[in-house]
């Protein structure tokens, strides 16, 4: 009885969940895309394996497989058609989860639109803090839905690797009251790498131009351009 009553006494343990950061990827497609290009092998918005943004080096599943800070968790096909994979990557310090998914590339008004729904959700910032998006600036050629744009959001933070999202994705941040952390005012290449850099400031909570620091630092490397080239690619304001 002495136990039992001693047990009572010690508070319940209670385990959070891990946030989650949502990053959703439109498949590079060269048939159904507004994109110069690229060789065949690597513009097939259906072929996961050698995609541009999903299979080739630089995409986010081998730059998040090296990583030190994120390990795999699940690989699955997607919830829906337009989504080829969903991969799960849970953080070393167990804070966070990154949810990816790969869309095909001739879905990526669907990826674009679901993007700006999940920023728009009435799930809590505190549980679903951030929401990215990699791949071609398709809002150069359609119009989002307007059920993407329905109603303001919580206020959670975004990140928009595209050609110039401060333009052209800046304008719908505001409608859902997303906060950008990091857009681009130039045309660029999304590569996996600068997720995998702003995640690394982001976590930290690092400041947007902190973290706008680190992506400068990891395009300088990969395209072989000075940071200071390198940081004017990348913005953390919605363009006037």
């Amino acid at each position: 009885m002495r136990l039992l009553a001693l047990l009572l006494l010690i508070p319940t343990l209670t385990f959070a969940e891990p946030a989650t950061i949502h990053v959703f990827v439109a498949l590079v497609d060269n048939e159904h895309q507004g994109i110069a290009p690229v060789p065949a092998k690597i513009g097939n918005g259906d072929d996961l394996e050698h995609n541009l943004y999903w299979g080739c080096d630089e995409a986010i599943p081998p730059v998040f497989k090296k990583s030190r800070a994120w390990k795999l968790e699940s690989t699955a096909v997607g919830p829906k058609a337009e989504i080829l994979e969903r991969r799960a990557y849970l953080h070393t310090s167990g804070n966070w989860r990154l949810i990816v998914d790969a869309y095909r590339g001739s879905a990526i008004r669907t990826c674009t639109a679901d993007f700006f729904t999940a920023l728009a959700s009435d799930e809590p910032v505190a549980t679903h803090p951030l929401c990215i998006y990699v791949g071609h600036d398709g809002l150069m050629e359609f119009a989002l839905p307007e059920t993407a744009l329905a109603k303001p959001g919580p206020g959670r933070d975004a990140i928009v690797f595209c050609c110039e999202s401060n333009k052209y994705f800046g304008p719908h941040l505001a409608t859902v009251n997303a906060k950008p952390v990091l857009l681009t005012q130039q045309f660029m290449y999304p590569g996996g790498f600068l997720v995998h850099a702003a995640l690394d400031g982001w976590t930290k909570k690092e400041t947007p131009a902190q973290i706008l620091q680190r992506a400068a630092t990891s395009y300088a490397a990969n395209q072989k351009i000075s940071v200071k080239a390198a940081a004017g690619v990348f913005t953390t304001e919605i363009a006037k």
